[in-house]
């Protein structure tokens, strides 16, 4: 199961990543992990620094992919992103934290993407 939905999650990371560069987004890092949290995409869109979460599912039997990013995940991907925002030196940047939704169909054959921008603010 665990491997099943590592499998699904990756995939719906490539969806994410060509959708985000086929709107614009220059994708600048993947999967930054630190202690606090892990970060899937890092892009830039026009003058942003933009974090990305990325959720994909197969169903919305346990609700959109977006309700999975609480207010804790949201904490740990903020603080993740300080860190990154240091290591890099990105102070002169704004920042704007991104949400991509996928669906895929049980085949996974079909997808649907949805972009959330400022999805969330701390």
């Amino acid at each position: 199961m665990r491997s099943e939905n590592k499998a699904i999650g990756d995939l719906g990371e490539k969806i994410a990543e060509r959708y985000l560069i086929e709107n614009g987004y220059k994708i600048i890092d993947k999967n930054f992990r630190y202690k606090t949290g892990e970060i899937d995409l890092i892009g830039k869109d026009y003058e942003y620094i933009t974090f990305i979460e990325v959720k994909t599912r197969t169903s919305s039997y346990f609700g959109f992919p977006r309700e999975a990013v609480t207010l804790l995940k949201q904490q740990k991907i903020y603080r993740t992103a300080e860190i990154y925002i240091l290591q890099k030196k990105l102070f002169k940047f704004n920042f704007r934290f991104d949400v991509v939704e996928v669906f895929l169909s049980e085949m996974k054959k079909d997808y649907s993407v949805t972009l959330i921008k400022n999805a969330f603010q701390v």
